[in-house]
C-alpha cells in the first residue's frame, strides 16, 4: 500500500480542480461535501500505510514518482518519504483537516463564494501533505510555499474588507522572510553535502564534527525559517492578525498544519541539530522567549479568537523549547496533542461566533444553557490546554517540564511561571464566556442557538481525542509503555537519555494538580462570584495590564522602525527616479519621435505631380553627384 502513498495529497488535489472548475455551478454542501470526501479519503489512505509501517517496523521507504530536476551533478526526484515520522504527521493533517472540513459546511453555509473556500482549503491540504511527505528538501520547499499562498488567499477571503486583506498581506510578506532563511539553509545543505535529499544529507553528516560552522550555520537558517512558520519572536505577529480569516481557516492553520511546520522541520533535521548543541540552544531560548512573551499578553486580550491566537503562539514556543533540549519526540507529542485540543478550542469559538454574531468576550456570558455542547466541549479543551489529568495537554507539557528541568532549571521555572500564565488566561476566557450574566443584546439572546450537528460533531471527537489522545505517551513514573516514544525511536538520531527522578516527576505533577485547582477556584471567584468584568477601554488600564493589553507595542515598533522607512523611502524612489528619470525618458523619447513624425508626415502630401517633381530632382542630383565624384 507504500507505494499508492502518492493518492494522500492527490485526493485533496483533485477535490481544489473540481470544486474550483464547477465553481459556483456547485451548491454549499456539495462543495462542501466533496472537499470533505477528498481529505478523509487522504485520511483513510494514511490510516492504512500508518497501519502497515507500525505492524511490520519497516524501514524508510522511498517513493518516486518522477525524475524532476536533473542538471549536471544535481539530480531531485518528485518522491515521497515513508517512514515513522511522516505517517504520524498524515494521521494529525488529514484527521483533523477533515474535521475541520466537515466543520465548514455548517460554519459556511450562509456565505455566497463557498466554492472558492473549500477549493482553498484542499489546496492547503494538498501543499501541507507535500510539506510532509517530501523525500527531500525541495519537494518540502514546494510544500512550504504552497501553505504560505493558501494561508494568504484564506486568511485573506473577505478580501473586500480591507483590515483582512492588510493581515494577509502580511502573513505572506512575513512568512517570505522566514522562507528566505529556509532557502539559504537549503542552498548551503547542497554546497556542504552535495545532495539534498533527507537519506543523503543526514547519513553524511553523521561524519562532521560537533558544532562545526557549516552545521552551525545550515541549522540557525532552517530556523529562521521555522521562526516565520511557525511564529516565534520576532516573526509572530502575523499570527494573531490571521483571525481575519474564517475561524475554520484559523483551526486549520493554528492546530495541525501550517504553524507546525517548522517544528516538524526541525524535528525531520534532527539529525544536524543533535550536531549543534549551540544552535539548538538558540533555538530553546527563541521559544522559551516566544512562549512567556505571548502568555503575558494572552492575559488581557479581549477577542475570543485573538486569546486562541496568542496560546498557540505561546504553546508553538512549549515546543521549541522541547526541541532545543534535544527532546524531539516529547516536542512532537505536544503537537499532536495541541492538533487535538486547540483544534476544538477554535471550532468551539467558531460556534459561540456563530450562535452570537461576537467576538468580544466581554459581550457574553451565560451560555452555559444555550450552547451545551459547545460548552462541554470547549471545557474540555481549556483543561487539556490548562494541563489538568487525565487530558491530552497535561502528559505532553508534564514531559516538556521534565525534559527542561534536567536541561536547565531556569529554563524549567520560566516555562512552569508560562504554564501557569497559560491556566490563568483559559480559565478566565471560559469563565467569562459561559458563565455570568449574559452581556449581549436582546436580538443576540433572542437568536442564541446550539450549532448544526455539522459543527457539533466535530466538537465532539476533537473533544474525546484531546481526553485521551496523551495516552499515547505515559509518564515514565507509571512504568507503562510510552508508544509514540518507542514508535519514533527509529527517526530520531540521538534519543535523549536524562529522565527526571520518580520524585520529582510525582512534585510535578503533584504540585501542577494543585496549582491548577487553585487557579481554577481563583479565576471562578473573580470572573462569576465576584463578576470583576475587563476594563470596556485600554485606556483604563495602567503600568504593566496597558503594555500587555497593547501588546508590547511590537507591531507600532515594526510600524515605526521598518515599515514607515520602507513606505518614505519606496515614495522617494517613486517620486523622483520613478516618475522624475525613468518615466520622462521613456514619455520623452515617445514624444520625440511623436513630433519627427509629425514633421515627415507633410512630406506625404498625396499630391502625385508632386512626388514625380520629386522623383526628377532626386535623379538630377544622383546624375550630378555621380559626375562630380
Amino acid at each position: 500500500m507504500v507505494q499508492f502513498a502518492w493518492l494522500i495529497p492527490m485526493f485533496p488535489l483533485l477535490g481544489f480542480l473540481l470544486i474550483g472548475l464547477l465553481n459556483k455551478r456547485l451548491p454549499v454542501s456539495l462543495s462542501g461535501g466533496i472537499a470533505t470526501l477528498m481529505v478523509f479519503l487522504s485520511f483513510i489512505v494514511s490510516a492504512v500505510i500508518f497501519g502497515e509501517v507500525a505492524q511490520d517496523g519497516s524501514v524508510p521507504e522511498r517513493v518516486v514518482l518522477f525524475d524532476w530536476i536533473s542538471v549536471g551533478d544535481l539530480s531531485i526526484p518528485f518522491s515521497f518519504l515513508i517512514d515513522r515520522l511522516s505517517v504520524i504527521m498524515l494521521m494529525v493533517v488529514t484527521g483533523v483537516g477533515s474535521l475541520i472540513h466537515l466543520y465548514s459546511i455548517g460554519y459556511m453555509h450562509h456565505e455566497q463564494d463557498h466554492p472558492r473556500y473549500f477549493s482553498y482549503l484542499n489546496l492547503f491540504v494538498f501543499f501541507m501533505l507535500l510539506l510532509v511527505l517530501g523525500s527531500n528538501y525541495i519537494v518540502m520547499f514546494v510544500g512550504w510555499e504552497g501553505v504560505g499562498l493558501c494561508s494568504y488567499l484564506l486568511i485573506g477571503f473577505w478580501f473586500k474588507n480591507i483590515d483582512y486583506s492588510n493581515a494577509a498581506k502580511k502573513a505572506f510578506i512575513m512568512n517570505r522572510i522566514g522562507d528566505l532563511g529556509l532557502l539559504l539553509g537549503v542552498f548551503l545543505i547542497y554546497t556542504t553535502f552535495g545532495s539534498v535529499g533527507f537519506r543523503e544529507v543526514f547519513e553524511s553528516a553523521r561524519h562532521f564534527p560537533e558544532n562545526s560552522e557549516a552545521i552551525t550555520a545550515i541549522c540557525l537558517l532552517l530556523f529562521v525559517g521555522a521562526m516565520g512558520k511557525s511564529a516565534q519572536i520576532p516573526l509572530y505577529t502575523w499570527l494573531p492578525d490571521a483571525m481575519a480569516g474564517p475561524t475554520p481557516v484559523s483551526a486549520l492553520i493554528h492546530a495541525a498544519t501550517m504553524v507546525t511546520a517548522g517544528i516538524y522541520m526541525v524535528v525531520r533535521s534532527n539529525v544536524l541539530y543533535v550536531l549543534s548543541p549551540d544552535a539548538s540552544e538558540i533555538v530553546a531560548f527563541v521559544g522559551l522567549t516566544t512562549a512567556f512573551f505571548a502568555a503575558t499578553i494572552g492575559l488581557k486580550q479581549n477577542d475570543i479568537k485573538k486569546v486562541l491566537a496568542y496560546s498557540t503562539v505561546s504553546q508553538l514556543g512549549y515546543m521549541f523549547v522541547a526541541l532545543g533540549v534535544g527532546a524531539y519526540q516529547t516536542a512532537l507529542f505536544h503537537v499532536i496533542t495541541h492538533a487535538f485540543f486547540k483544534a476544538l478550542l477554535f471550532l468551539g469559538a467558531g460556534s459561540v461566533i456563530h450562535a452570537m454574531g461576537e467576538q468580544d468576550i466581554r459581550r457574553m456570558g451565560g451560555l452555559k444553557k444555550a450552547l451545551p455542547i459547545t460548552h462541554a466541549t470547549f471545557l474540555i479543551g481549556t483543561l487539556a490546554i490548562a494541563g489538568l489529568p487525565p487530558f491530552a495537554g497535561f502528559f505532553s507539557k508534564d514531559e516538556i517540564l521534565a525534559k527542561v528541568w534536567e536541561h536547565s532549571p531556569v529554563m524549567f521555572i520560566v516555562l512552569a511561571v508560562t504554564s501557569v500564565l497559560t491556566a490563568v488566561y483559559m480559565l478566565r476566557l471560559y469563565w467569562l464566556t459561559f458563565y455570568g450574566d449574559f452581556r449581549g443584546t436582546e436580538k443576540q439572546k433572542h437568536h442564541l442557538h446550539e450549532s448544526p450537528a455539522t459543527m457539533t460533531m466535530p466538537l465532539v471527537v476533537l473533544a474525546i481525542l484531546s481526553t485521551v489522545g496523551g495516552f499515547i505517551g505515559m509518564p515514565e513514573v507509571f512504568h507503562a509503555p510510552h508508544f509514540l516514544n518507542e514508535f519514533l525511536a527509529p527517526v530520531i538520531w540521538k534519543v535523549n537519555h536524562h529522565e527526571a527522578s520518580e520524585t520529582f516527576e510525582y512534585m510535578l505533577m503533584g504540585i501542577s494538580v494543585v496549582l491548577l485547582l487553585l487557579i481554577m477556584y481563583a479565576t471562578y471567584n473573580t470572573y462569576v462570584t465576584k463578576k470583576v468584568m475587563p476594563e470596556e477601554n485600554d485606556k483604563d488600564l495602567q503600568g504593566f495590564a496597558k503594555l500587555v493589553a497593547n501588546k508590547y507595542y511590537v507591531d507600532e515598533i515594526y510600524d515605526a522602525v521598518i515599515t514607515k522607512p520602507l513606505n518614505g523611502i519606496s515614495s522617494f524612489v517613486y517620486k523622483y527616479i520613478d516618475q522624475g528619470f525613468i518615466d520622462k525618458l521613456v514619455n520623452g523619447t515617445g514624444t520625440s519621435l511623436t513630433g519627427f513624425s509629425g514633421v515627415l508626415r507633410f512630406v506625404q502630401t498625396g499630391n502625385i505631380g508632386g512626388y514625380i517633381f520629386s522623383m526628377v530632382i532626386g535623379i538630377i542630383v544622383i546624375l550630378v553627384l555621380t559626375m562630380i565624384l
